[in-house]
């Protein structure tokens, strides 16, 4: 399962020009299922992205988490951080799970995010989504399971 959060000032997602999920100061967390991936790595997935001590203290030391600073949290499906680029210029997405799976791991992810936290937006699996966001820092890590 591959994972990329941005801290974010704001950040919303649309579907068909309708906002279906914003946030304000938090973390935006695009989510990939990989073949072969389980509920278990859709676990440390949140666990990590909530643990992750990425916001500034008073002393402006990276030392927060999501929860201490009350951020939201926008989760968006998105497959093509599959991307296989060694055979040529035009990406491969074959290693992505397949449509199903990879809804099943997606829902799994927004079901323990929302379990732990509040409040949880989130994309629409399989959609043309545009997706805005304001990097904060900016800060972009990368993440797989």
């Amino acid at each position: 399962m591959i994972g990329l959060v941005q801290r974010v000032s704001s950040a919303s997602v649309r579907v068909g020009g309708e906002v279906v999920g914003a946030i304000d100061t938090g973390l935006l967390l695009l989510v990939c299922a990989e073949h072969g991936d389980t509920p278990a790595q859709a676990l440390r997935l949140v666990d990590k992205v909530l643990a992750l001590r990425i916001f500034a203290d008073d002393g402006g030391r990276m030392n927060r988490d999501l929860r201490q600073v009350g951020g939201g949290l926008l989760v968006v499906s998105q497959f093509t951080l599959a991307a296989e680029l060694r055979g040529g210029n035009r990406p491969s997405f074959d290693g992505a799970a397949p449509y199903e799976t990879g809804r099943g791991l997606y829902e799994e992810v927004l079901r323990l995010a929302r379990e732990r936290h509040a409040p949880v937006q989130a994309g629409v699996f399989g959609a043309d989504m545009a997706v805005a966001l304001v990097n904060d820092g900016p800060v972009t890590i990368p993440m797989k399971f």
